[in-house]
């Protein structure tokens, strides 16, 4: 993306330095990264990613701000999912993106998914700046965004997660977090934030009010920063100790309906130049003749789960039909390789990460990159590759 500054570090590049730097991340992060992260940093102009700040901007607005859509999405909102007392604005927001040429010869994103949801706001903060110090590169290289450093990024994410609350009775709250591949992110927000980790299995409740065990002490709960993910309860069948529809005395630092809300089930309603044609399998079940050029989507899945390339006529008459408008058919955006590797040109999709604070204004607060060669830009489809995985994008001005 920026040559002069790819061509060095590959020509600096050694497996030992690769090395160094994935031992002292997981120093940093206090456990092993279980994910795959990439050997390098992804170098991007500024502008690039100004313009993908916009485009996402502008496509959350046109659906929070739309009356008409909200009502729609309602739709979208499981009932034994439809937690009350919900907020008007979602608090976390990520949009991604993918590069493809136009008809110009110039690169241009394009919408790949977006989600109301939190994302690794811990860990990639942490990852880039590992990318920064393990490699020696240029401190003049960019990380955050929206003029945010270091110190002020924490203090944005402390006033969003931790309110005015101690931090004792504040959580962060999953499902198994000691063996979820997240927990680098979950153990960073915790040693920044002061908050406590906490299985959603092991809440108690009494009444409207929900506590948690900590040192032979029941502590209460007065915000939970939810990244607890449905479909991964769905999945394993779990029974909740509680009922997320009652009414309970907590606050939530991100609302779990938006996860709903703002999700696949979204782009069929926007129109903007970066969003792919999308429309919902039960308002038009036809496969297109040019299939090589669409994927079939769940509308609820994690990591790319349950995709299907290429669909047929048959995968689509095989989906039950109380179950269609769970499905979306989208128009198959051919990303190019901008990172070069030793492996040869690398593809890249960035995700704008957001934060919406109470009474504040959508604000980009990081970019997180994933890179891959394969047909996703998920570890399944990248297994057995070098220069792949997780990354940071540092942005040159």
């Amino acid at each position: 993306m920026v040559p002069a500054l790819r061509e060095e570090f590959n020509r600096k590049y050694t497996p030992e330095k690769y090395q160094q730097f994935l031992a002292a991340l997981d120093r940093a992060c206090g456990t092993h990264i279980g994910f795959r992260v990439s050997e390098t940093p992804c170098f991007v102009p500024k502008g690039l990613l100004d313009q993908m700040a916009q485009y996402g901007h502008e496509l959350v607005l046109q659906l929070v701000d739309n009356p008409e859509y909200l009502r729609k999405s309602d739709a979208s909102l499981p009932e034994q999912y439809n937690v009350p007392n919900e907020a008007r604005r979602p608090m976390f927001v990520q949009v991604d993106f993918g590069l493809v040429r136009n008809a110009s010869g110039e690169l241009e994103p394009k919408l790949v998914e977006l989600q109301a949801f939190p994302s690794l706001y811990g860990y990639q903060q942490r990852s880039a700046h590992q990318y920064m110090e393990s490699y020696a590169l240029s401190p003049d290289l960019g990380t955050y965004l929206s003029g945010l450093n270091r110190e002020t990024y924490w203090k944005v994410m402390r006033e969003i997660i931790v309110g005015s609350h101690d931090p004792e009775n504040v959580i962060l709250m999953e499902i198994d977090p000691e063996h979820q591949k997240t927990l680098p992110d979950f153990l960073v927000t915790q040693r920044e934030l002061g908050i406590a980790i906490v299985d959603i299995l092991s809440l108690k409740k009494r009444g409207a009010k929900i506590f948690y065990a900590k040192d032979g002490r029941e502590i209460e709960v007065r915000r939970i920063y939810n990244r607890c993910i449905v479909d991964e309860l769905e999945r394993k069948g779990i029974t909740l100790p509680f009922d997320l529809r009652d009414e309970l005395d907590v606050e939530w630092a991100g609302h779990p309906n938006w996860y709903f809300r703002i999700s696949k089930f979204s782009i069929p309603y926007l129109t903007h130049r970066c969003v792919p044609r999308t429309w919902f399998v039960d308002q038009n079940p036809r496969v297109p003749a040019d299939s090589e050029n669409y994927l079939l989507k769940p509308l609820y899945s994690f990591a790319g789960v349950g995709i299907k390339f290429e669909p047929t006529q048959a995968d689509i008459d095989a989906l039950p039909q109380d179950q269609r408008h769970n499905y979306i058919l989208q128009e198959r955006m051919r990303f190019e390789p901008v990172i070069q590797t030793p492996y040869g040109g690398t593809q890249m999709e960035i995700r704008m990460m957001y934060v919406w604070p109470e009474g504040g204004e959508l604000t980009p607060v990081l970019p997180l990159v994933r890179m891959g060669r394969g047909m996703m830009m998920g570890v399944d489809h990248n297994k057995n590759l070098e220069w792949v995985g997780g990354s940071a994008a540092l942005w040159v001005a």
